[in-house]
């Protein structure tokens, strides 16, 4: 009736989860694959993949991510591994930090950016220095 379970389906491309205006989280919120919130976030959202804050999106929260993109309205941090898109009508109030950093014309960014290196590897080495006894 239902179908034989396939174990090893590849991994879908394309949206993965939508959450539309109507919508509201408090709390965490962990997701994968790419996602489009065009709800009312509160909290903290923890991304394996593409995040989009979509132009309805009322966002309070630390973002982390892999790539970020936004086109509504957040308040709190966003650290991406990958990038940053702040679209033309994203309206930032809280620092930003990734390898890529894009402000579009027109969005808005009140707080501090920061771009970073891409992989730790790349990151110089710390000096240690040993005590003295």
């Amino acid at each position: 009736m239902w179908g034989k379970r396939k174990e090893h389906a590849p991994p879908q491309r394309g949206l993965g989860a939508f959450l539309d205006e109507g919508s509201e989280i408090e709390g965490k919120y962990t997701c994968s694959g790419t996602v489009m919130l065009d709800a009312k976030v509160r909290g903290e959202i923890t991304s394996k993949d593409t995040l989009i804050i979509g132009e309805h999106g009322v966002v309070e929260a630390r973002v982390l991510g892999v790539t970020v993109v936004v086109r509504g309205k957040l308040v709190g941090t966003i650290v991406a591994t990958e990038r940053i898109d702040l679209k033309g009508s994203a309206r930032v109030t809280g620092d930003v930090e990734a390898p890529i950093i894009t402000v579009d014309e027109g969005a808005h960014l009140d707080g501090r950016c920061r771009t970073t290196r891409k992989t730790p590897a790349e990151a110089p080495l710390a000096v240690v220095v040993p005590l003295k006894a």
